[in-house]
């Protein structure tokens, strides 16, 4: 067995499969908890491991209070998964080898298509994000996504701020503001703020630069009391899923796992018992 892909909220089967080959599974739309005064408070869906066996993939469901218990082997390249099922491949390279590794062109472009011919004419909206305690990013997706990309980033906070007809137009102005704005936050940042709070003074600092069209505040429903521990595993009780990374609780201790360092390791049914890092918690 081994772990193809994750998802890190409520999709269709067909969503499942289709992007299942980059790694992971674009949460599908969520609608908003509760809103009010141009703010919309959201909820954060569950997430599910892929893991195929022989060929067929079933998903590991990461509901919190699901119980999960893997052991990880060696890792190697995650193949392919589409409609068919999983495709193997033993090569070297992980999650992907260089022959199953697919970069979105997009997701490069500065405001000059790297495409043989542009085809982003649709609405994009320009979102600023906030990553708790003071870590904030600007970024650009299709408008009909804005809330399901701010969840799959793990985002606490979010400001939709610009409207463009197309991608060239919304790179540009991404690109503007990330001379001073970073466009890419690394997970281990992110999880250095899980349990803290948003530093509510300089989020509404930089707001007041853009004028937002619509702002948003997410609840992952963690109950943090403190930072938890980074680790690769797969065996606890899952707390939740925030962005791409698994909560689980193990032995007292809280420990983040970002899913993605999960894909493409052989797994065998059972917990580990590998000894962990324990956080000072669990000596409480």
């Amino acid at each position: 067995m081994q772990f193809v892909g994750y998802d890190s909220g409520d999709v269709d089967e067909n969503q499942r499969l289709s992007s299942a080959r980059e790694g992971h599974c674009p949460s599908g739309n969520r609608k908003p908890a509760a809103s009010g005064d141009n703010q919309n408070a959201l909820r954060s869906g569950d997430g599910d491991l892929l893991l195929a066996d022989d060929g067929e993939v079933e998903y590991v469901d990461l509901t919190p209070g699901t119980e999960i218990a893997y052991t990880l082997g060696e890792r190697h390249c995650a193949g392919i998964v589409d409609d068919d099922g999983h495709t193997a491949c033993g090569a070297d390279g992980a999650p992907y080898c260089d022959q199953h590794s697919h970069v979105w062109v997009c997701a490069r472009c500065t405001g000059d298509c790297l495409k043989d011919e542009m085809d982003c004419f649709e609405d994009h909206a320009v979102y600023l994000a906030a990553f708790a305690p003071d870590t904030f990013k600007v970024g650009v997706t299709r408008e009909w996504r804005l809330e399901t990309r701010l969840l799959e980033q793990g985002a606490d906070r979010a400001a939709h701020i610009r409207t463009v007809d197309d991608g060239r137009a919304a790179r540009r102005i991404e690109a503007g503001i990330a001379e001073r704005i970073p466009d890419r936050v690394r997970v281990p940042t992110k999880i250095d703020g899980f349990g803290r709070h948003v530093d509510e003074a300089a989020w509404q600092e930089l707001l007041t630069e853009f004028d937002p069209i619509e702002t948003f505040e997410f609840d992952y429903d963690l109950d943090l009391s403190g930072r938890p521990v980074s680790e690769t595993m797969a065996t606890g009780t899952v707390r939740g899923v925030k962005g791409r990374v698994l909560l689980l609780d193990r032995g007292g201790s809280t420990y983040a796992v970002d899913l993605r360092r999960l894909v493409g390791h052989e797994v065998t049914e059972g917990a580990t018992d590998r000894e962990m890092q324990s956080s000072l918690g669990a000596f409480g």
